[in-house]
């Protein structure tokens, strides 16, 4: 079996911000595998939050010996965006060999499509308000905030878009002080979800705090190894693939995470449609799905997903699984 790892670039449709910076393109490793039988392929998107780098990324996978399974691929490669992008790759080479779709291969029922959140990049109050009036018609936007001030983008977000619902994502941007004052007014504003408030790795003072919002671990949440430290702290995990290391993992994290009490969210980081394709069979009755990606970018895959006013359709064949 044959890996190639390739590097992809695809430009946003705007500048895209959070609390830890803004971007203009989304880079992306590709990896295809192939044998003499069969082609598969996946994606990844290296983050520099868990010190991951475009180069780092594909020396990991080019490390892996052929012939790799998903099984060894396990004990080969940390939970991470390299054994997302195999791990994804590995699942579509098999429904390609066998001609069964990933979600018959993985024991899933036949997926359907799921209504996604859609991201409003972090801006002056002002600007998203624009941002919320012009997506006002989508059922469910997300905020991005993460400053001491986001109080005044709260109003703004809220008096644009009046009845979409709304979640919240502080990308580890507030203190528990702020996190406390700001909570009250999340209530009042509708707000469904917070995501990550306070720092993975300080997120101690969430434990006893009230909690009158749900709050979604997403940094502090990656794999099955990340949830005895979550307890008492979250009512929800954000299961992405490029944390918890692919498909494979992520539906045993799904699986424990909601027999230890979690609701789930399925989000994403910022790539293609073939990216956000395996995340749609792990998205299927999520509490919250995000994955919204390919919306926000000004070019996509040759076969995209499908949104609609029913959500993120699965993926056509074409593209993955």
């Amino acid at each position: 079996m044959q890996i190639v790892v390739s590097r992809d670039v695809f430009r946003l449709a705007q500048v895209f911000t959070i609390s830890r910076g803004s971007r203009t393109e989304a880079q992306v490793l590709t990896v295809r595998l192939s044998d003499d039988t069969a082609k598969g392929w996946g994606e990844c998107v290296p983050y520099a939050r868990y010190d991951e780098t475009l180069d780092s990324v594909t020396a990991q996978i080019e490390g892996l010996p052929p012939g790799i399974s998903r099984a060894a691929l396990y004990d080969l490669l940390p939970a991470g965006a390299a054994r997302n992008a195999v791990d994804c790759a590995l699942w579509d080479l098999e429904a390609k060999r066998t001609g069964k779709p990933v979600w018959e291969l993985a024991g899933l029922a036949a997926p359907g499509p799921e209504i996604t959140a859609y991201t409003l990049s972090l801006d002056t109050p002002e600007k998203m308000r624009s941002q919320a009036q012009h997506h006002a018609h989508r059922p469910l936007l997300k905020i991005k905030l993460g400053t001491p001030d986001d109080m005044a983008r709260l109003e703004a977000v809220r008096a644009g878009a009046p009845a979409a619902r709304i979640i919240v994502d502080a990308n580890e941007g507030w203190s528990a002080e702020v996190y406390a004052d700001l909570a009250p007014h999340l209530v009042r504003l509708g707000v469904e979800l917070v995501e990550q408030p306070l720092p993975a790795g300080q997120d101690e003072a969430l434990i006893g705090m009230a909690r009158p919002v749900p709050v979604c671990a997403d940094e502090s949440c990656h794999d099955r190894q990340s949830l005895p430290s979550l307890k008492g702290k979250y009512d929800v995990i954000n299961i992405k693939l490029d944390k918890t290391g692919g498909l494979t993992e992520a539906l045993a994290l799904r699986s424990e995470g909601i027999a230890l009490g979690y609701d789930v969210m399925v989000g994403c980081m910022v790539g293609s449609s073939l990216a956000m394709a395996p995340a749609t069979l792990l998205a299927q009755g999520a509490s919250v799905v995000d994955l919204d990606g390919p919306l926000l970018l000004a070019e996509d895959r040759e076969t995209p997903l499908k949104f609609d006013e029913r959500g993120v359709h699965p993926p056509e064949q074409a593209l993955w699984g």
